[in-house]
C-alpha cells in the first residue's frame, strides 16, 4: 500500500511537470514521461533489495551504473545551463522544460561524446535499478524505459534538426546517441 501511494504521489508530480508534453504525443517529452514512470515503478519494485548482498558482482555493476547516472545528469545539466543560453525557441513548437530551451547547440563537455546525456542518465538509472533485483517484471520495466528513451531521443533529434539545422546534422555524425564510442 505504501509503494502504491508513493507511486501515485510521484506520478501526480510527473504528470504536472509533463502536462504540456502529455498534450503533445509527437513531442519528446511525451515519451520521456513514460520512461520516468517505468523507472519509478522499477525503483519501487526493487526498493527492498537495494542493499542486499552489497558486494556481489551484480550489485557492484548496479552501483557503477547508478553512479554513472548521477555523473551524466550533473554534467549534462551543467553544460546545458552554462553553454546552451536558455531562451525562447519560437521556431520549434515542441513543449520543453526550461532547461531544454537552449538557443545555442551545446557540444562541449559530455556533449562532445554523446547527444543525450540526460537520457543516458535515465537509461543507466533504469538498468542499475533493474540489477538490484532482476526479475521478469523488472526486465519489462527496464526494457520499456529503454524503448521510451529511444523514442524520446529520436523525436528530440528531429526537433533539434528543425531548430539548429545542418549544424545539428553535422553534430550527429561525430557523436553517439547515449553511450560514448558505442551507441
Amino acid at each position: 500500500m505504501v509503494k502504491l501511494s508513493i507511486f501515485a504521489v510521484v506520478s501526480a508530480a510527473l504528470i504536472y511537470i509533463s502536462r504540456a508534453s502529455l498534450r503533445a504525443p509527437r513531442s519528446h517529452g511525451f515519451y520521456r514521461f513514460f520512461a520516468w514512470e517505468c523507472i519509478l515503478a522499477l525503483a519501487l519494485l526493487n526498493a527492498q533489495d537495494w542493499f542486499r548482498d552489497p558486494f556481489s558482482v551484480r550489485q557492484l555493476i548496479s552501483w557503477l551504473l547508478l553512479i554513472s547516472s548521477v555523473f551524466l545528469v550533473v554534467e549534462g545539466a551543467y553544460r546545458l545551463r552554462r553553454s546552451g543560453k536558455p531562451g525562447s525557441r519560437k521556431a520549434d513548437n515542441a513543449p520543453e522544460l526550461d532547461f531544454e530551451k537552449t538557443t545555442v547547440l551545446v557540444t562541449g563537455g559530455i556533449f562532445k561524446y554523446i547527444r543525450h546525456p540526460l537520457y543516458s542518465s535515465l537509461l543507466f538509472l533504469a538498468w542499475g535499478t533493474f540489477l538490484k533485483a532482476p526479475s521478469p517484471v523488472g526486465g519489462l520495466l527496464a526494457g520499456g524505459a529503454t524503448l521510451f528513451l529511444l523514442a524520446a531521443a529520436k523525436i528530440e533529434e528531429r526537433e533539434n534538426i528543425r531548430y539548429f539545422g545542418a549544424a545539428y546534422q553535422r553534430y550527429m555524425k561525430r557523436t553517439r546517441l547515449f553511450i560514448p564510442f558505442l551507441f
